[in-house]
């Protein structure tokens, strides 16, 4: 049954903002999610899966059931922000209806969807929680969510599965960043080098011509990446130490990417680049206050990049990149496209 229509609506979301009134809907300590109505410009999406970004899904875990955390935390805020990491993650669902005021789009009512902004800014109900997959950090739910005219998202695709589509689309901005920032011939080093975005960002540094160098503690997520082939050489040192990440790496970068679910890395990112070099915070643990007083203090002059989750064109970019790497793909599929 379609919900009647309110005019009011900002293609910014401001005005599904209770706490403070009107401000954008990401900062909001509480979001309007009552659905039974409407704004111009809206899309209502039947949620489906959520995808819980890595670093909240980590501490979730460790404080207790994910699930009894999202459905605590929702019913508080209107929206999946988690209060201790600030992050969120996206979502899987069907279009349920399309409020007049959106931009000129392709997508219509019955079509699945996949959202490419945060779920810290998203606003949203769940009835219920079907099942929560800790491997994929994805959780089936029933209920309802709102995206705005200017929240972008991407229609499913017909050749992955949900599951591994959703995983790929969740860190979809971490490939064309790498692309962007890297040349031929550069010395890249990735931390976290093994996870999701650091998979993704290792074979895309590769594809550029860089000779990659990977940090990853976990021996099981290392050895995989070993098998995919695409780091010159790769460190099982604790990403958390950085005098023993700099002497593991031996040598300082033209960019750092730091892809990490743990805290407490920025040093690591920072001493393993050489003077002016980059260092991408992909993470959503990262300090940035600490990134930028770690830097001066130990006088490295380096850019200090903030990740940015969106880039024109990423969705289709990161499903290219598993398309024309079918290591990477049967990776995603093993570990993301299961049940576990």
């Amino acid at each position: 049954m379609e919900r009647p229509i309110r005019e009011e609506g900002d293609p910014y979301g401001t005005h599904r903002s209770l706490e403070p009134k009107g401000s954008l809907p990401q900062p909001a300590r509480r979001l309007d999610n009552d659905f039974s109505r409407l704004f111009r410009g809206e899309m209502l999406v039947e949620v489906e899966t959520l995808n819980v970004d890595a670093a909240s899904f980590r501490q979730m875990g460790l404080a207790g059931d994910v699930g009894g955390k999202v459905l605590e935390t929702v019913k508080a805020r209107g929206k999946q922000h988690n209060p201790v990491t600030g992050s969120g993650g996206m979502l899987l669902g069907r279009v349920a209806q399309l409020a007049p005021g959106r931009p000129t789009e392709s997508v219509k009512v019955g079509d699945r969807i996949a959202s490419l902004i945060s779920l810290s800014l998203t606003p949203l109900r769940i009835d219920g929680v079907r099942e929560v997959r800790a491997a994929s950090a994805q959780l089936d739910v029933r209920g309802e969510a709102v995206l705005f005219a200017s929240s972008p998202y991407a229609k499913m695709p017909s050749d992955f599965s949900d599951r591994v589509a959703l995983a790929a689309l969740d860190v979809a901005g971490a490939a064309p960043q790498v692309a962007r920032l890297v040349s031929p011939g550069m010395t890249v080093v990735v931390l976290g080098a093994g996870g999701k975005s650091g998979t993704l960002c290792c074979v895309e540094a590769k594809r550029r011509g860089a000779h990659v160098i990977g940090v990853e503690s976990h021996l099981p997520s290392a050895i995989e990446l070993d098998e995919i082939g695409v780091c010159s050489t790769i460190v099982t040192t604790d990403a958390r130490d950085p005098i023993a990440v700099r002497h593991a790496v031996g040598t300082e970068a033209d960019v750092v990417f730091s892809c990490v679910n743990v805290s407490d890395v920025e040093m690591s990112a920072i001493l393993c680049a050489r003077d002016r070099g980059t260092v991408y915070f992909f993470s959503m643990t990262t300090s940035f206050t600490g990134a930028a007083l770690g830097a001066e203090g130990v006088g490295k002059d380096v850019s200090l990049v903030i990740g940015n989750g969106f880039a024109h064109g990423h969705a289709d970019h990161t499903l290219d990149l598993l398309r024309q790497f079918p290591v990477l793909l049967a990776l995603f599929e093993r570990r993301y496209g299961g049940s576990s």
